[in-house]
């Protein structure tokens, strides 16, 4: 076993915080998850070829050999949490902490335990850098997750931003506007570079987007690297103008996931506009016609994500393309200062 972790904050006799120990934690974690998504009725779950494509994949910001804890209660997993950071588009850097408790094992203070060391873990990382950023916490949790609210509230963390989760229950009647003048779809050229042309203008057209987003080379391996079993360039629908990519949606299928919940459901991962293709209906556009492609993968209803605050629209592009909020979730942030 990995040498225990000094608990930050004590939580129920037995408990034990170590390291992650590789990948013979990763199905204990999948099992975790999943658990604690259903009992919260959340329509997400992870794979274990998923979590090991991101374990795998160490960036600056996130390694799960240094930034990743396991709770233990007498030798059985019961919990997992991991610290990143990010340099976001409204001039911080946030150390985000994520937790995940199995159910059987709530309100017990091991979510208190977990969170305690993540923030731990974010002051140390924020000492070891240095100086030169205003540095904030920052977590998230759903609308159906009241534990986790009251955990995060009860230690001071304050909601900043809004995201919807939303659904298109249904493929049928779908209308699909015209293209802009002078934009045509056609797939990515199918290569490293062609690959990485897409991850580019995805990862510039959301610096215009709260929050950060990590545009490193690192991030760009994890994404295309082999070992992500939902990456699918097949599914894209990519606009070009001459050969400039001016927008695009990056579509998944996870069939593990359909799977576990009984559905046929695909996923607009990222839908972008570069800024100078802005508000000419592309969006719009793009979105049919990814609904099109996903009806013709098998596919009978969708799903995205979305800023409630999108400064471009967004959330009423998705509305007028047959999308209903299904889901609220909270941004949070705290203060990095130790608390006194």
């Amino acid at each position: 076993m990995s040498e225990s972790i000094v608990l930050a904050r004590p939580g129920p006799a037995g408990l034990l915080l170590r390291p992650f120990a590789g990948s013979s934690d990763i199905g204990e974690f999948v099992r975790i998850f999943n658990a604690a998504a259903e009992a919260d009725e959340i329509d997400e779950r992870v794979s274990e070829a998923g979590l090991a494509n991101w374990f795998g994949h160490p960036t600056a910001s996130f390694d799960a050999s240094s930034d990743l804890v396991v709770a233990e209660v007498r030798g059985e997993l019961v919990a997992y949490g991991f610290t990143a950071w990010i340099d976001t588009t409204d001039g911080l850097r946030e150390h985000r902490s994520r937790g995940h408790v199995h159910p059987a094992w709530r309100r017990r203070g091991i979510g208190s335990a977990v969170l305690a060391h993540n923030v731990a873990r974010a002051r140390k990382v924020a000492a070891e850098q240095g100086g030169g950023w205003k540095r904030v916490l920052g977590a998230w949790a759903a609308d159906r997750q009241p534990g986790a609210i009251a955990l995060l509230e009860g230690n001071g963390f304050e909601p900043v931003r809004w995201f919807f989760t939303m659904v298109r229950p249904t493929l049928d009647g779908i209308e699909v506007p015209p293209m802009p003048d002078g934009i045509v779809v056609r797939p990515a050229v199918a290569d490293r570079a062609g690959y990485r042309r897409v991850f580019d203008a995805d990862t510039e057209a959301f610096r215009d987007h709260w929050g950060g987003f990590d545009a490193s080379d690192e991030a760009f391996e994890e994404w295309f690297g082999g070992g992500d079993p939902n990456f699918d360039p097949s599914l894209w629908v990519i606009a070009w103008d001459g050969d400039e990519i001016a927008g695009g949606v990056i579509n998944s299928i996870d069939a593990n996931e359909n799977a576990l919940l009984d559905r046929q459901r695909g996923l607009l991962d990222s839908v972008f506009v570069r800024r100078p293709w802005r508000r000419r209906g592309l969006a719009a556009a793009l979105v049919a016609r990814s609904l099109e492609v996903l009806r013709q993968r098998g596919m009978t209803s969708a799903w995205l994500g979305v800023d409630a605050d999108n400064p471009n629209g967004a959330l009423g592009v998705y509305q007028r393309a047959g999308f209903a909020v299904d889901l609220r979730s909270t941004a949070y942030r705290k203060s990095l200062v130790a608390d006194r």
